[in-house]
């Protein structure tokens, strides 16, 4: 016999399978991850009590087969808007004008090392080439450059690349994007030229990372890692590499579902998964007194 709260994660799970089915970056993952999440609601294994509960077990099956954590049936504890993006827009905007356009910290230390922090996350390009602009320019002078993304939760590519920009010398290819949409590439490369002076491409550059660096902030990351340009310094990364888009499938829940794929041109693959590896392995709290004296030694030379 089927339960009231079997009644209520059907559709739940039916549009979840839905969703994955049409939109999953990988389509045969996507179709043995809606046959698990049907097999498993035919089991019981969703007869749960709460919309988070729910959330909670859709989140570690969809996970199981890949580990993609972009991947989830997210809850929330408020009701999902309608317009959940202009919602999503509007919390963003108040974490943007409260970090100081996301850069809450920069900072001269002992030796002409100067640090910049860029946190909660690599805002839109449109509202953070400001602020960013004006800290890397501030920055630009300093004999070493340590970047902290210990507190970066994700972000946009576009200012990823914008950030890589003040860094290189020159324009250089930094991703290229593969899309399930239409089956199309795109790919990432960094400005040719930057407002006011750049850091440039052959000063001593650290990137500081923790297990919360996420999804864009991986990104920068990874990229200037390849590339040879900076060396990486705490712990490795949360390993998220795939854009996701959310839909609503319940009052509380949210499927979110990535679209499309990261290819780094120097290493032919990402960081999904595994996280960014840094080059130095330490404690994230000890990253910033570690890369220091890497740059005071390396200066000193």
């Amino acid at each position: 016999m089927t339960t009231p709260t079997q009644l209520r994660s059907a559709p739940v799970i039916e549009e979840t399978a839905r969703l994955l089915t049409e939109h999953y970056v990988f389509p045969d993952t996507a179709e043995r991850l809606a046959g698990l999440l049907r097999e498993r609601l035919t089991e019981g294994a969703y007869d749960v009590d709460s919309a988070e509960e729910l959330g909670r077990l859709v989140t570690a099956d969809l996970q199981s087969v890949n580990g993609d954590r972009h991947l989830r049936l997210k809850y929330h504890a408020d009701p999902v808007p309608a317009e959940q993006g202009a919602a999503a827009l509007a919390a963003m905007r108040r974490d943007f004008d409260a970090s100081l356009g996301g850069v809450p910290r920069v900072e001269s230390l002992d030796g002409g090392v100067a640090v910049v922090e860029l946190a909660p996350a690599l805002f839109p390009l449109e509202w953070a080439a400001e602020p960013l602009g004006a800290a890397l320019a501030l920055a630009a002078p300093a004999r070493a450059l340590i970047v902290d993304l210990r507190g970066s939760l994700g972000g946009d590519p576009d200012t990823v690349a914008f950030v890589c920009g003040h860094l290189l010398d020159a324009r250089t290819h930094l991703n290229t994007m593969h899309w399930r949409d239409g089956d199309r590439c795109e790919q990432s490369w960094s400005p040719a030229h930057v407002p006011g002076p750049r850091f440039g491409g052959t000063k001593p550059l650290y990137v500081l990372t923790s297990g919360r660096t996420f999804s864009a902030a991986e990104e920068l990351s990874y990229d200037l890692q390849q590339l040879g340009r900076a060396v990486v310094v705490g712990e490795r990364t949360g390993g998220g590499a795939h854009p996701r888009e959310g839909w609503t499938v319940h009052p509380h829940l949210e499927a979110t579902v990535p679209v499309g794929r990261a290819v780094n041109p120097v290493s032919g693959t990402n960081w999904e998964g595994t996280g960014v590896e840094p080059d130095i392995a330490c404690a994230a709290a000890d990253a910033l007194d570690r890369a220091h004296a890497l740059a005071l030694a390396r200066l000193t030379d």
